[in-house]
């Protein structure tokens, strides 16, 4: 069957429709789903068409962990609670910026939620503005490069860190450059109960400027460089990450997309490339990354 198939308007290779499919495909469809306003509700909602095989509601874009946890509740009133798990679908700013305060509550409170953060790295919907997950150096329409500013300056959000403050009891990040992994994650959070955050690393055609074919390598190298480290909480303790055999510079990984074309010729490039270079060390160093 299919829980997220024809339907869809995504373009091709998008990599929010990968991660929502294993999510679905690991949950064999048992789940009730809240989708934040996005890229993923536009394409898969149009009035009249939809992809989704499963219950769904599309939440406003500050109010899907409000929502979620209003499901829960309502599934334990109704003593339904057997019958699915309730799934929050929510970009990055949805859940970085805008849904940040909801999300908080939906954590303070513990629900039985899996909250899946579709990581694309900036609003790619309404054209590709920074969020407070877009990397350093990147080119978008708010942080347009210029004689004085080389894209973007500032870290990204550490949304992992936020999440396991908060005490809740499963925190994961993800990569739909691999899959069994991802559909393990999701399998293991929807046996715990309570509050959980998984973080999908999920590459934007149009706004990273990839070609279709290079979504998952470009998911691939933003792992193998350590700029995306994948991670396991449980109960505020990392128990688990994924190691790296060879890691590669990050060269390898900025120069397949446009967003970061611009620091191999911008006279602060160079160094902007040596702080995410630093970035990516501090990783493999606090999670023992490197084999």
């Amino acid at each position: 069957m299919n829980y997220f198939g024809p339907g869809h308007g995504a373009c091709p290779g998008c990599g929010l429709t990968i991660a929502t499919r294993n999510v679905l495909e690991a949950l064999e469809g048992k789940c009730f789903v809240a989708n934040s306003t996005g890229c993923l509700e536009i394409v898969s909602s149009q009035y009249e068409r939809s992809a989704w095989g499963v219950p769904y509601i599309h939440s406003l874009f500050e109010n899907a962990g409000a929502v979620a946890a209003g499901i829960d509740l309502a599934l334990k009133a109704l003593k339904r609670k057997g019958e699915g798990k309730v799934v929050v679908f929510a970009g990055d700013g949805a859940t970085a910026d805008i849904g940040i305060g909801t999300l908080s509550g939906m954590f303070d409170r513990n629900h039985d939620v899996i909250y899946i953060c579709l990581d694309n790295e900036a609003y790619q919907n309404t054209g590709n503005q920074q969020s407070g997950l877009t990397p350093l150096g990147s080119n978008t329409t708010t942080t347009p490069v210029g004689e004085l500013f080389p894209g973007k300056m500032g870290r990204k959000k550490d949304m992992v860190s936020i999440a396991v403050a908060h005490g809740i009891p499963y925190v994961a990040t993800a990569s739909v450059a691999f899959h069994a992994d991802l559909r393990r994650k999701v399998k293991k959070a929807a046996e715990i109960e309570g509050a959980k955050y998984i973080q999908i690393h999920s590459p934007c055609v149009t706004g990273w400027g990839i070609d279709g074919k290079q979504t998952i390598l470009s998911a691939k190298l933003a792992y193998e460089t350590a700029l995306y480290p994948i991670v396991e909480y449980e109960n505020g303790e990392l128990t688990r990450v994924r190691k790296i055999k060879e890691r590669k510079p990050v060269e390898e990984y900025l120069k397949i997309q446009r967003r970061f074309r611009h620091l191999f010729k911008h006279p602060k490039g160079k160094e902007i490339i040596s702080m995410l270079q630093k970035i990516a060390d501090e990783n493999a160093a606090k999670f023992n990354l490197d084999v």
